[in-house]
């Protein structure tokens, strides 16, 4: 007999040794917490390339082995290599000239580029101060921010200025547009280094914000810039600044000044600067290129609009051996797939298709004819690399091994090291032939909970609310589960834009938290709605002008699955998330008293008029634009449909999603006569880090199990 939602169920995940007992704390299992790294899985400390050699980390040596041989290892260098900065252990190294005997580390506030093999300093940098430090490899020019100007100090430690602006509300070189749109820098180098594009940001007409730091006595306030949804937005305009001449211009991008300057791009001569341009409805983007040297508008080569939006977030990539043909990412066909154009604008063809996403490019072969991705095209909650053909399109899967995927590629990119792990795996280390296929092993690691008691994690398939698309799962048992019981469930959520909660990952990609309360007693349930991310337009934009409302159905269809479970008591079910998943948390709160008894809402959005306007505005339109999708989805005009009990939780100086959300939700309940809890954690911003971590994780505990046992 069929049934909704009887689709894929996983292997069961069951550990030994139930005799013992033992108990996980949550400073075993949260972040930051005092014991939390004795539970991760095993790893090889910084395991990466040098050149096509590996090289890693063991007690104060840092070792080197052929990609072929990785257990064959001898010694590159040790801590005495380092005697004259006195250091007393390894720091963190990397490897950003190639081959080259050439390596960057900081020690104190110090920044050092070291030949390693001449035992010559080549460049150092005082960092007090600095941020946003950006090398490239070829000129050894580092760029840098101080406070709202930016720096560049060059290969004979030569530092110059390259802007100087005293108004505290223009930002240069760094991240604009709250970083969306892909972006997360502000300079960004040409091939070899002569030239240096970088964002400058007028935010004088956006309205400034107070925050409170209240460590201090008297507490003081911070001010920072936040351009709410349908307010004044900042001026983005993109520089150029010439090494050689000393001279800057600035690309003559034009009005309207309020639109969105993304995925920078230089051309291989270095003639040509492309930029993504999105206006500030987000329904049209256009491929523009300008001359570097006049900062003239050249051409526009692509033009794509879309109903919703458009949303931009990889840069063009130009082909290693054709200097007139790149790679432009786009999801016109619902899907996130690469295409073949040249610098006149023409396709010449898509390199790749299908109803899955290319999640991301990892570079070219040796010879330029193929490229490394990855994507979903094995299954939506798995991450696999495959090669490209550019000229036929073939693919070929490099990863084996069913699960989630991190590569990278050695520099001739023969090699590369994959990092896996899925539901019963902790994590596998292997070294890949990317010609021959053929896989070294490098580690294996051990279950970390072999001695404790731990829950069953399946992963499973229901139907979303419109029938017919699937929605993927994570279920997790109580421990000591006892069928014939009736058991709590706390229903963790997030739910939104860019982010995926259910993978075929270690644990099934569940939190500590989850494993913390399964231990105490609770079934523990997430589903990714629609709306989620890594599953295509559609499924993603079915939000478009009412966030909550098609996110909410879905979830009540995952609380319809687990009632179909005996064990599942539906008297006691009980929802928590941060942020986005604070704003899915209080509205099915108030949305269905009748289903959610307890809620706990972290960092939660109450009114999407309040938050940013790159986000909000390409999900919700203008308030102007959408007047009724803004006030349905306004939870502070609800307050008094609260039944339940709910806990808010924020950080105060939280400048993502504005405290100012909670207290205005808090003024609406007064108001309308009902009872929130409230907690505050002081000196945080959008997220709770470090130990506080562990209390933060006790409080919704607390709440849990004082309102829902």
């Amino acid at each position: 007999m069929r049934t909704l939602y009887t689709l894929f169920l996983f292997v069961i995940m069951a550990m030994p040794f139930r005799a013992e007992n033992k108990k996980l704390t949550l400073h075993d299992l949260i972040p930051g917490g005092k014991t939390y790294q004795s539970f991760v899985p095993q790893n090889i400390k910084q395991l990466q390339w040098f050149g096509d050699q590996l090289t890693f980390v063991k007690g104060d040596t840092i070792y080197i082995a052929a990609p072929d041989q990785p257990q064959k290892k001898t010694i590159l260098l040790t801590k005495e290599d380092f005697s004259q900065f006195g250091i007393k252990q390894l720091p963190y190294i990397t490897f950003p000239y190639g081959k080259q005997a050439i390596i960057e580390f900081t020690k104190g506030d110090t920044l050092y580029i070291y030949d390693f093999k001449n035992k010559e300093i080549l460049n150092s940098l005082n960092l007090k101060g600095k941020n946003n430090r950006d090398l490239n490899r070829i000129a050894k020019n580092i760029a840098y921010t101080i406070d709202n100007n930016l720096y560049i100090s060059d290969s004979n430690n030569r530092t110059k200025a390259i802007t100087n602006d005293t108004n505290t509300g223009i930002i240069n070189g760094q991240a604009v547009h709250q970083r969306e749109f892909g972006i997360e820098k502000g300079t960004f180098w040409s091939p070899s280094g002569k030239h240096l594009a970088f964002y400058r940001m007028d935010e004088t007409m956006v309205p400034t914000y107070p925050l409170l730091h209240a460590a201090t006595k008297p507490a003081k306030v911070n001010n920072i810039k936040y351009p709410m949804a349908g307010t004044k937005s900042h001026h983005v305009t993109v520089g150029i600044y010439d090494t050689e001449s000393n001279d800057t211009i600035f690309l003559k991008t034009g009005l309207p000044k309020e639109k969105y300057l993304t995925n920078i791009a230089w051309s291989p001569d270095e003639s040509v600067v492309y930029i993504s341009e999105l206006n500030r409805g987000q329904d049209s983007l256009e491929l523009r290129a300008y001359d570097a040297k006049s900062g003239k508008l050249i051409s526009t080569l692509i033009k794509e609009t879309h109903d919703k939006w458009v949303e931009p977030e990889s840069p063009i990539l130009f082909l290693p051996k054709n200097p007139k043909e790149f790679i432009w990412q786009s999801e016109r066909d619902g899907y996130n797939h690469l295409y073949l154009y040249n610098t006149d604008g023409k396709l010449i063809r898509p390199l790749t298709s299908g109803d899955w996403m290319v999640l991301s490019i990892l570079g070219f072969d040796d010879k330029g004819e193929n490229i490394y991705i990855q994507s979903t095209e094995e299954s939506p909650i798995e991450k696999h690399t495959y090669k490209v053909n550019l000229k036929t399109g073939k693919r070929t899967r490099l990863t084996q091994g069913k699960g989630m995927h991190n590569v990278s590629l050695s520099d001739n990119k023969r090699y590369l090291i994959d990092q896996y792990s899925n539901l019963n795996t902790p994590r596998e280390i292997a070294v890949i032939d990317t010609k021959t296929g053929k896989r070294y092993s490098v580690l294996s690691a051990k279950n970390p909970f072999t001695a404790y008691n731990m829950p069953e994690i399946s992963l499973g398939t229901i139907k979303a609310a419109d029938g017919k698309t699937d929605l993927h799962y994570r279920l997790i048992k109580p421990v000591d589960f006892d069928s014939t019981k009736k058991y709590p469930t706390v229903v963790y959520v997030y739910g939104g834009p860019h982010a995926q909660l259910v993978t075929d990952s270690w644990l099934g990609g569940a939190r500590g938290w989850d494993i913390y309360m399964a231990q105490l007693g609770y079934v523990v349930f997430t589903v990714d709605n629609r709306g989620s991310a890594n599953r295509g337009l559609e499924f993603e934009n079915v939000i478009h002008r009412q966030l909550g409302t098609e996110e909410m159905k879905d979830q009540v269809k995952g609380i319809e699955y687990l009632s179909t479970l005996p064990y599942v008591d539906t008297n006691r079910i009980g929802v928590h998330g941060w942020s986005f998943g604070g704003f899915m948390t209080t509205n099915l709160l108030l949305t269905y008293p009748e289903i959610f008894k307890v809620g706990v809402a972290g960092g939660a959005v109450m009114d999407w008029g309040l938050y940013e306007i790159m986000y909000g505005e390409r999900y919700m339109d203008s308030p102007q634009e959408n007047p009724e999708g803004y006030d349905k989805s306004n939870l502070t005009k609800r307050a008094g449909d609260l039944k339940g009990d709910l806990l808010i939780i924020h950080d105060d100086e939280d400048n993502v999603v504005l405290m100012q959300h909670a207290l205005r939700f808090l003024d609406a309940s007064v108001k309308a006569g009902t009872y929130p809890d409230l907690f505050i954690y002081p000196g945080h911003e959008h997220n709770v880090r470090g130990i506080d971590r562990v209390h933060l994780h006790e409080v919704i505990t607390r709440y849990f199990e004082k309102n829902l046992k």
